[in-house]
This record gives C-alpha cells, structure tokens and sequence, in this order.
C-alpha cells in the first residue's frame, strides 16, 4: 500500500467529560489514544495534535495555534509536518476504530477525482475526523480559508469538507463511534465485554501491555486449556497455556513473528496430544483395575454370600 501519513486530534477541552483528559480515558484497560494509534500502525508518519503523553508508540507532536483553537487549527498545525501524498485524519475518541475502515478510507480516496473520502454514522451524517485526505487539495483549502477568515481558529469542519469532493465510506455502526460523554465511555466499555468481542478486546490488551507482535490461532490455545483442564485438572489449564508459551520462545527465539507463531502452534499441539493421552488412560483405567482384574462388586464385600 503507498505511503499515508496520520494526523490524530488529541486535544479539546471535553467540556461533557467535565474537563478529563479525554485522550488518556481508558476503554478495555486501554488508553483511547493508544486504541486509535494501533488502527493505523503501518503509517509513515503519526502526528499528535495534543498535550504530549506517553503512548503505546513513537509519534511526532505539535499544538494548535492557539492552544484551544480547534479542529481545523489543530489539523492545519499537524499538516505541517506531514509529507504523504495521502493523510488519515482521525480524532483520537475512536475506541472501535480498526485496520480495515483505515483501509476503506485510504482505498476510497484513490478513487480518480475524488480529493478523499470520510466515513458516515448509523445516521447518514459526515465524519470529518475519521477521513483520508489527499494531501494537496487538503493543503490548498485550509489556505484558503485562513486567507478568508483570517485564520483557522475557532472555524467549524463543515467549512472545510463543503469544498472538497469527497467519496462517502459506510464502515458499519462502530468504526465512527466517538466518547463525548461519561454514557458514550460507560457504553464502549460495556460493548467489548460483549460475548463476541471480549476475547478478542482482552488478548488485544494483553499484547499491547506486553510490547507481543504476534498473531496466534486463540482457538488452538483455548482447545488446549480445554483439553488439559478435563483430561488431567482443572488447574492444569493455565499452567499449561503458560508452559506452550513458554517452550514456543524458546525454540523461537530471534525469529520473526511468522516463525513464533508457528512455534506457538507446534508447542500447543503436541502438548494437546499429551493431555488426549492422559484423558485416554483415565478412561481406561476407571472401566477396569488394571493391577487386579475386575473391581469387586461393593454390594457383596466381605458377607461371604456366594
């Protein structure tokens, strides 16, 4: 794919969250910011509009001017460091966002004539902030609004995306889903603990809290655990999946992530194998006594009936 630069709004009063650092809200243990960076991890170049923080990757910083001047200030001041034919511009309340509206987006703004392409919510309304700009015409309007108006500050996106010729991309209920408020953070939160996402959300966290670039078949794991917990103990499940882990670095090591997954995949196969063995002679074992014959019957121990 070619080159895309990524400008993230991160700053804001978030008046509806009474003035909390919106950015730094965490939605599924993690940060909303960070939750947006990982959406577009494959750019040339991330600028963050916004008070600098810790992030879960490097990114350039800038501010608005003035501090406080809005979302064309803000995305006229990270423009200027970008040097991508094509820019994602995205805020940085987007808990949903994913790889693959990115990719509509940036798909969509290729499109010949087109000057780029923003996403639509459930409603049919624009989403200037969840958007790929071609860099030039981007350019072009932003200068010629700050010649109009005497500046950026304070002037509303519609303004902006009135003038450009833009392909419309309806990426489905959640990849525009913004946190305005205390409800909307209650309601994302709630929403990936939801039955179809929650593994996913967690394992998400867990490897990004780890610093783990590595893509493994979950369901592999989870027949694992499965397998060991009714084949030998219940404990047996997470001491297991623990031990896998454990032998897939080692025999790994220094590889790539392909090969670690595949490690990974090795380790937890032959270690399935070994808890279907167990399981097996359990089986075995409780249909007969192995080291006597047949088990006597309880109901006739020691009366001496024939």
């Amino acid at each position: 794919m070619t080159a895309y630069d990524v400008i993230v709004l991160a700053g804001g009063a978030a008046k509806r969250l009474g003035g909390a650092d919106k950015p730094g809200v965490r939605v599924g243990g993690r940060a909303l910011l960070d939750r947006v960076l990982a959406a577009c991890d494959d750019a040339a170049l991330t600028v963050v509009v916004g008070g600098r923080r810790a992030t879960a990757r490097p990114v350039a910083w800038t501010r608005e001017v003035p501090e406080g001047g809005g979302p064309l200030a803000a995305l006229g001041a990270g423009l200027r460091l970008t040097t991508a034919e094509r820019v994602l511009v995205l805020s940085a309340d987007l808990p949903f966002l994913g790889p693959g509206t990115v990719d509509a987006l940036l798909g969509a703004a290729k499109q010949p004539g087109r000057e780029g392409a923003l996403c639509i919510d459930p409603g049919g309304r624009d989403q200037p902030l969840v958007a790929a700009y071609r860099a030039e015409p981007l350019r072009r309007e932003l200068a010629l609004l700050a010649t109009e108006y005497g500046g950026l500050a304070g002037l509303p996106l519609r303004l902006l995306t009135a003038e450009l010729d833009l392909a419309r991309v309806d990426a489905g209920p959640d990849a525009a889903f913004d946190c305005d408020t205390w409800d909307d953070i209650a309601a994302a939160r709630a929403r990936i603990r939801e039955h179809g996402a929650v593994l996913d959300e967690w394992i998400t966290s867990v490897k990004n809290e780890l610093g783990i670039e590595l893509d493994v078949d979950t369901g592999v794991l989870l027949d694992l655990a499965r397998d060991a917990a009714h084949g030998v103990a219940r404990p047996a499940a997470p001491l297991t999946t623990f031990l896998v882990g454990y032998a897939a670095a080692r025999a790994s090591a220094g590889a790539g992530p392909d090969e670690a997954a595949a490690a990974v995949a090795e380790a937890a196969r032959r270690a399935t194998a070994l808890a279907l063995r167990w399981e097996a002679e359990a089986e075995a074992g409780a249909g007969s006594d192995e080291a006597g014959g047949a088990k006597p019957d309880a109901g006739r121990e020691g009366t001496g009936t024939p």
